[in-house]
């Protein structure tokens, strides 16, 4: 097996005596969607609307992360206020203003070719996102409706901790029907989504399309690291020997 040794030290951080994936749980933005770089200029329009310092490189190292909590921890630390929930919304609300009036984004080259052999290989297909943007979260249900139930997509509506902490993917384990930790698979992008998977106990792939050493996601815990997602749609066969 070629990934045997990363999928070993896996079994061996974690306890786990077996690794038998039957879910592949894909992060949306940077993994599935060619869509950081509008997010970040998204992100930078809107906070600067607000007082807030915001670079590009923000917007990676806080991917995945509930839009909310990200407005609320830079208020916080910039502005010294305390926002509500309702506050940071209505800010979240002109960041995904600000983004929908950018050209949409496209898929990224292999993300169908994967998911055909994820579907082939009799596993499921969940998405677990961190975005609140309605419009983004209809667009999976329509762009991905051969491969993934509605049922099975996670976003910042059905959580409370969103990344890094474990629970948006747990809640992807439950939603594939109460899986353990060692039958699931998480791709991921961002250093915030990586530790969220790490901390859930599954088998994290990183997928470094940003701008961000490959070192950032090694560091967060992922299993293996692929420079693309057409990268790894060419070697799913090979984590499965």
């Amino acid at each position: 097996m070629m990934f045997q040794r990363e999928i070993q030290k896996y079994l061996k951080d974690h306890g786990f005596g077996s690794f038998a994936p039957k879910v592949v749980l894909f992060d949306m933005d940077g993994v599935l969607y060619d869509s950081m770089p509008n997010h970040a200029r998204a992100w930078q329009e809107a906070m600067a609307e607000f007082g807030i310092r915001f670079t590009a490189g923000d917007s990676y190292a806080t991917e995945g992360m509930r839009g909310v909590d990200t407005i609320r921890i830079y208020a916080r630390k910039q502005l010294g206020k305390e926002l509500s929930e309702a506050e940071a919304q209505r800010m979240y609300d002109e960041k995904t203003r600000l983004f929908h009036l950018m050209p949409q984004t496209q898929i990224f080259d292999g993300v169908i070719d994967l998911m055909r052999q994820i579907k082939a290989a009799g596993l499921q297909i969940g998405i677990v996102t961190g975005s609140g943007q309605k419009p983004l979260i209809k667009r999976l249900t329509d762009d991905f409706h051969n491969f993934v139930e509605p049922a099975h997509i996670v976003t910042a509506y059905d959580i409370e901790h969103g990344k890094p902490a474990p629970d948006p993917y747990l809640k992807g384990l439950e939603q594939a029907g109460g899986l353990n930790p060692w039958e699931g698979i998480v791709v991921e992008n961002a250093p915030m989504g990586v530790r969220a998977g790490v901390a859930a106990g599954i088998f994290t792939v990183g997928i470094n399309s940003g701008p961000l050493p490959d070192s950032v996601l090694a560091r967060e815990g992922a299993d293996i690291i692929f420079p693309s997602i057409r990268e790894f749609s060419n070697h799913w066969k090979d984590l499965l020997k």
